[in-house]
């Protein structure tokens, strides 16, 4: 089948999922004693929204079988961990936890434990979970996720460990509940995979090639969270810049945007990640017409020097991105930048690390996800050679985030005496008593307030600014 192909499970494959998850029912309480009870499921998700959009329908899928949820391992009949691969650091904490589960398995031997998500599409781990993790039971990629009642029925019955990490490119499963949060912010994929094989990473080796869901289907989950009080909703994907391929309709990612800004109601959309190469002018205009679409975009850069970018694989250049830049702050004169930063790439010296920096100088980023190159075992930037020490690189690193600090202060003393709407969510950090909201420009603020207006739209004046918040008072 030609790459990025719409094609849906089916329905029928569905509906033969959702019959098994309601048969279990009955089994999963004989099976952990619980009686008169609903067992307890732990989900717990590491790494991206993305992760967290798929624990929710994980966590969909089990509540069809009767669970309901925890977060303590002891009380959990099941535990089920939802995988991240972008990161050395993060398998390793992933690894960490599920030893951990060892003993309890051994006083619990009806608790059942499932590893799913990225981590499990890549053969080295399959294989460590084979030889060294004995007591984890099924085993599944993100691919495979909406099979999660057969694997558990294949295990009941069988009793053998059950691996279903084949991967299914192209494939999109559409109707598989989902258990959200209770909030005002809702995480909407509308797309998955990657087709841009960046040299550093992992993600289209255990996502798959890009797949892009039906617009209409979107569009009706879309009103779905409207309608159920969510307020500020975010479109995920990979690259979510290059929606579209493989659909019929031809509808492109600003397409897209169109059609769910003009759903009535009082919202905002965000949207997350989006690749620099495939930010065309036409959605900068999109963005800036449509007034429920936030005015901050998220635009990883990863480099400021053109060299490693082409080392990188990102198909831009330095002076192509700040020109975009450029357009974006022309068209949206209060647009609000966010992005990725890699510190010590392979190869890369400390002039062309510079060149990052003097990047940041100049396009002024209000907050940076900054990351020390990690090695992903696949890709080819793992097999480049690597002089630079982790000493070295660590010192790098923290050289760029003191000049973010700077920046980022900078870039929010100018909010100090203005007044600015604000989405309230929860409780802050900053202290007892306040609350916790962002600005459609994605800024943090806490202000004193009563728990009722959690979920509201409210008027904060500024009164003073940390580097990760804005602090003021109602106006």
């Amino acid at each position: 089948m030609p790459i990025n192909v719409h094609r849906e499970v089916s329905v029928d494959a569905i509906e033969e999922q959702n019959r098994i998850a309601e048969s279990l029912w009955p089994r999963l309480r004989e099976r952990f004693h619980t009686q008169n009870k609903n067992p307890l499921a732990m989900v717990h998700t590491f790494g991206c929204q993305q992760n967290v959009a798929d624990g929710e329908k994980l966590k969909g899928i089990l509540a069809q079988m009767g669970f309901s949820f925890t977060d303590s391992p002891e009380q959990a009949d099941l535990i089920l961990f939802n995988t991240c691969a972008i990161r050395e650091n993060a398998e390793t904490k992933v690894f960490g936890n599920i030893g951990n589960l060892k003993q309890l398995k051994a006083v619990k031997p009806a608790l059942l434990i499932g590893i799913c998500g990225c981590m499990t599409e890549q053969p080295h781990v399959v294989e460590k979970l084979k030889k060294s993790y004995p007591y984890v039971g099924f085993v599944f990629g993100s691919h495979s996720a909406y099979r999660l009642p057969s694997l558990i029925q294949s295990y009941l019955d069988e009793g053998k460990r059950v691996f279903r990490v084949a991967p299914d490119d192209g494939c999109v499963a559409e109707g598989i509940p989902a258990l959200r949060e209770e909030g005002v912010k809702a995480w909407l994929p509308i797309m998955y995979g990657c087709d841009n094989f960046c040299s550093y990473c992992v993600v289209p080796y255990v996502r798959g090639r890009e797949r892009s869901r039906r617009p209409e289907r979107i569009l009706e989950e879309f009103k779905e969270l409207v309608q159920a009080g969510y307020k500020d909703i975010t479109l995920l994907g990979q690259n979510v810049n290059s929606y579209g391929k493989g659909l019929e309709e031809g509808t492109d990612f600003a397409t897209l945007l169109e059609r769910l800004n003009a759903v009535e109601g009082d919202f905002r959309i965000r949207f997350m990640t989006s690749h620099p190469k495939d930010c065309s002018h036409r959605l900068i205009d999109t963005i800036a017409k449509c007034e429920k679409v936030c005015n901050h975009i998220h635009l990883p850069v990863q480099s400021g020097s053109s060299r490693i970018l082409r080392e990188m694989n990102r198909n831009y250049d330095r002076e192509s991105y700040l020109e975009l830049v450029r357009y974006a702050r022309e068209k949206i004169p209060d647009v609000t930048l966010t992005s990725d930063i890699i510190v010590g790439f392979p190869g890369e010296t400390y002039e062309e690390f510079r060149e990052t920096l003097s990047l940041l100088e100049e396009v002024k980023y209000i907050s940076l996800y900054t990351f020390i190159f990690s090695p992903r075992l696949g890709t080819r930037a793992a097999s480049l050679p690597d002089p630079v020490s982790g000493e070295e690189k660590g010192r790098w690193f923290r050289e760029l985030l003191a000049l973010q600090d700077e920046i980022g202060l900078e870039q929010m003393r100018p909010y100090i005496g203005q007044t600015v709407r604000v989405l309230a969510e929860d409780w802050g950090k900053a202290g007892e008593g306040l609350l916790q909201g962002r600005t459609e420009s994605n800024l943090i603020v806490e202000f004193p307030g009563p728990p009722s207006l959690a979920g509201q739209f409210v008027r904060v004046k500024v009164e003073s600014v940390k580097k990760w918040a804005l602090l003021g008072n109602l106006a």
